[in-house]
């Protein structure tokens, strides 16, 4: 498995301890909407540069400002192209990709699909002149879920929790997320779970990787779902994938829809606002 931005460091400790932004800065970016914080990420001038640790793949971290709001971005511009890749594990994948650019579009559907705050926001930016994601680094991390299960611990709201897992599961179904681990999924303090890392989805297969993650789906994400057509998601997400992935991810919502319709209302909730 390739290290994400986040699982990049090597635990939570080194996670919060990068986390070195002033009260007053991470007050002013918070403020900011999710239009503001894609146009800071696009334009905000690089003051720093991190260091990370060896073995991440064309995966850096920066301190963006723009003289008034400072704040960090995880840059990644890894863009790799296989025509047969073996994993780690599992059987190998032919056409396989690894893009940055699928953060982006993961972003982008994030935002259609309404659960774009369980996401940080990505935009396309070159850096040193190589095109690039850059996404908004997600403040005041506790742990990653490698650690949460590691060390057992539940989170203070278990069904809200549940819920957002369900969310999960539903989204990287529908993308065809082939890299989903504990180590890009984190809670931040108050046990909201954000989702980063998305470079290895948006695959053309069109059936779903494993339907058995499957159990109960957001009512408003499944309506979204439904409302999903071709000539929408080329406008949204052309850009950054092809047709025949647009071909894929319509294929797999129509499983999803037509599986969550067979078991019912039952299955269906609806996530509580964030706090």
């Amino acid at each position: 498995m390739k290290p994400s931005c986040h699982r990049s460091l090597p635990g939570s400790t080194l996670l919060v301890a990068f986390l070195a932004l002033g009260p007053y800065a991470l007050q002013a970016a918070d403020a900011l909407t999710l239009e503001q914080k894609e146009e800071f990420l696009r334009t905000a001038k690089i003051v720093k540069t991190y260091s990370v640790p060896k073995g991440v793949t064309d995966t850096v971290r920066v301190t963006l400002s723009d003289g008034a709001v400072s704040h960090d971005a995880s840059v990644q511009r890894i863009n790799e192209t296989k025509a047969l890749f073996q994993p780690d594990s599992g059987p190998p994948e032919a056409n396989f990709k690894d893009s940055y650019q699928f953060n982006i579009a993961a972003w982008k559907l994030a935002r259609m699909l309404g659960i774009e705050n369980m996401m940080p926001p990505y935009v396309d930016r070159k850096y040193n002149g190589q095109p690039a994601s850059f996404s908004w680094w997600v403040d005041d991390v506790m742990m990653d879920e490698n650690e949460r299960t590691k060390k057992k611990m539940a989170a203070s709201d278990q069904a809200a929790f549940t819920q957002e897992w369900d969310v999960i599961h539903v989204f990287d179904q529908l993308i065809c997320n082939k890299d989903r681990n504990g180590g890009n999924v984190v809670y931040d303090r108050q046990w909201h779970v954000w989702i980063i890392d998305h470079t290895r989805s948006f695959r053309m297969q069109k059936n779903l990787q494993n339907p058995k993650v499957l159990a109960r789906c957001d009512r408003n994400l499944l309506a979204r779902m439904k409302a999903l057509d071709e000539a929408t998601l080329q406008k949204e997400l052309g850009s950054h994938v092809s047709r025949a992935e647009i071909d894929g991810l319509l294929a797999r919502r129509d499983f999803i829809v037509k599986f969550f319709e067979a078991k019912g209302d039952g299955a269906l909730f609806d996530r509580p606002a964030r706090l």
